[in-house]
């Protein structure tokens, strides 16, 4: 099996999806943007200096979901998908994806979005597999709660082997894999790529990931300028 595996902000897209659907969210239903807008700078200020909590983070954008009737979250990711993602989306995302197509790589987005906002972005890049946290439903409305395990950090990696072991294969046995991502905090995932002889590639890197992509001799791309992360001043130091 061969595989491909693609992180989504700041990697495939120069924006941030899930920072961007949260502030989209607030505003388009209508809630306190003093609260949640602080709220929202946290979470990211802690992801970049290495000091998030996926637990409390989750259970902020879960409960986010469960303020709304489904009905209601559909319309506003429909235009989320038109007014946001779909003027990120660049060419050279879908020609590194392509190229990986015509290689029969499987070809999967792990990320730490939720499976309700991503879902329809994988679609629109054309990528069958989707590997993120999945929002609890009951009775078709979301209960604040996610089922399985997260996808930050090693979480990714449990989603991988996750997916892998139902179809009867390991990230060891794979006989091609490559791991797209802009981010130190997926470490966990990239390491364990390389380490069974892999691609580990800093993609449009921050600043950690792309000194630790030089001292272990990993490949590194800038695939396009992408928006700054929240503190930096620039969007690709080098």
């Amino acid at each position: 099996m061969r595989l491909a595996l693609f992180d989504l902000d700041h990697t495939l897209l120069p924006i941030d999806s899930a920072d961007a659907w949260s502030h989209f969210l607030v505003r388009a239903g209508g809630l306190d943007p003093d609260r949640h807008v602080a709220m929202i700078r946290r979470f990211a200020e802690e992801y970049r200096n290495g000091q998030f909590d996926p637990e409390e983070y989750l259970a902020f954008q879960m409960g986010l979901l469960a303020r709304f009737e489904r009905p209601t979250l559909e319309a506003i990711r429909s235009d989320f998908v038109a007014e946001v993602i779909e003027p990120n989306l660049r060419s050279e995302a879908f020609e590194l994806i392509e190229a990986h197509r015509r290689r029969r790589h499987e070809l999967a987005l792990v990320t730490g979005t939720n499976a309700f906002v991503t879902a329809p972005v994988a679609q629109r890049f054309g990528l069958p597999h989707l590997l993120a946290v999945q929002p609890e439903q009951v009775a078709g409305r979301f209960t604040g709660r996610y089922t399985g395990h997260h996808t930050y950090g090693h979480g990714k990696v449990v989603a991988v082997e996750r997916f892998l072991g139902e179809r009867g294969s390991t990230i060891e046995a794979l006989e091609e894999c490559a791991f797209y991502t802009d981010s130190i905090n997926d470490l966990p995932l990239l390491e364990r790529i390389a380490a069974c002889g892999g691609q580990a590639v800093a993609t449009n890197g921050d600043r950690p990931l792309q000194a630790l992509a030089r001292e272990r001799g990993w490949r590194t791309l800038e695939l396009f300028p992408t928006q700054p992360r929240f503190g930096e001043t620039v969007a690709n130091p080098a």
